[in-house]
């Protein structure tokens, strides 16, 4: 399927899904602890760059590589500072990006969507961070195609993005949220 096409495309179900080399494949549903830590963390973002407008973060932001005229890949979060256009399905130039982990996504997300989002000239930084335990991965470009990792546990740890002015006790983040005895 090329990406016009799936851009048209309607299976006719809820289903979401991404286009990977050609291939329609569906997403996993979003687990309650996905969907909480997105909102969390995408409206501190948001308001976080409630000064810098037109730039905003989206949730579910469509991802188009430049390279790759054959993938759409769906990120969990993204912002960018790009002029809206109300009818683009894809976040243009995007200079954060976040997926929030689980185990049914956390392969995925690390092999394919990790290095695809490294490709992107516009992305600055990219977060991972998982829905059940306390862990988070910041990574941050820091001269053209190198990288830098930086690894958060635990609740005491602090989130902090360069692309945003924010920090983010990581308790804050996952308050309330039931994790397995051991992760805490």
């Amino acid at each position: 399927m090329t990406l016009p096409e799936f851009l048209l495309w309607d299976d006719g179900s809820n289903t979401r899904y991404e286009l990977i080399a050609g291939r329609p494949t569906a997403i996993p549903p979003s687990t309650e602890a996905q969907r909480i830590v997105a909102v969390r963390l995408a409206t501190r973002v948001d308001i976080a760059l409630s000064d810098r407008r037109p730039c905003n973060v989206q949730l579910d932001a469509g991802v188009i590589l430049s390279d790759c005229i054959e993938t759409f890949l769906v990120a969990d979060i993204a912002a960018t500072c790009a002029p809206i256009e109300p009818t683009r399905q894809a976040i243009s130039d995007p200079f954060l990006i976040v997926e929030i982990l689980s185990p049914s996504t956390e392969r995925h997300d690390h092999r394919l969507k990790l290095l695809a989002y490294w490709q992107i000239e516009t992305v600055q930084e990219i977060l991972l961070i998982a829905s059940d335990d306390i862990y988070a991965e910041v990574h941050r470009r820091a001269a053209g195609a190198q990288w830098i990792t930086e690894i958060l546990r635990g609740g005491e740890a602090v989130l902090s993005l360069a692309t945003v002015p924010i920090e983010i006790r990581l308790s804050d983040l996952y308050e309330g949220i039931a994790l397995e005895e051991g992760d805490r």
